[in-house]
């Protein structure tokens, strides 16, 4: 038998390959342009990410360091508030030492400046309409000369810190 060979006999299937080679080669180019965009586009949105991820972090971290002192605060609120109970009591009996009441108003003046300067601030309720946000109501107690729902007595004073509530005013509201 005689074997013959197809590819010798046949010169000119061999030119049409290199041209199909041709436009083949152009679109691997086009693929990867197009990968290199795609793959661009990802690596600016995964900036982008990691940016915003710094900023969220470094706004947590203020926030936290602004408020970590806020549970210190609150546990000496108490001893404020007994500091002020020691001073009214000092002014209903004259016979107490006007040095211990002038000492204990000094300590809590200090602690008072040193709380504010922290971001505890005091809240004025006294003569303020009655505002469920910041105040918390004992009792109402009939009053014609105030208008309605108006504060009339402070029992423990209410403190913001760093602009938010830490604790609200326990008082007594008026009806008519």
């Amino acid at each position: 038998m005689i074997k013959v060979d197809k590819s010798a006999s046949e010169p000119d299937k061999q030119a049409p390959d290199a041209e199909e080679q041709a436009p083949a080669a152009e679109a691997p180019e086009d693929d990867l342009a197009a990968q290199v965009a795609e793959l661009n586009e990802r690596m600016l949105r995964q900036a982008a990410e990691l940016d915003n991820y710094k900023k969220r972090t470094e706004r947590e971290k203020a926030d936290f360091f602004k408020r970590a002192n806020e549970g210190l605060v609150k546990d000496l609120l108490p001893v404020l508030d007994n500091l002020e109970r020691a001073l009214e009591s000092a002014a209903d009996s004259p016979e107490a030492g006007g040095n211990l009441a002038q000492g204990v108003q000094m300590i809590r003046d200090e602690l008072l400046k040193v709380l504010e300067r922290h971001g505890l601030e005091p809240m004025e309720a006294m003569g303020q309409p009655f505002d469920p946000e910041l105040h918390e109501a004992m009792m109402q107690q009939e009053n014609p000369e105030l208008d309605e729902n108006t504060v009339m007595a402070e029992a423990q004073k209410g403190y913001l810190f760093q602009g938010r509530l830490l604790r609200p005013a326990m008082v007594v509201v008026s009806k008519k």
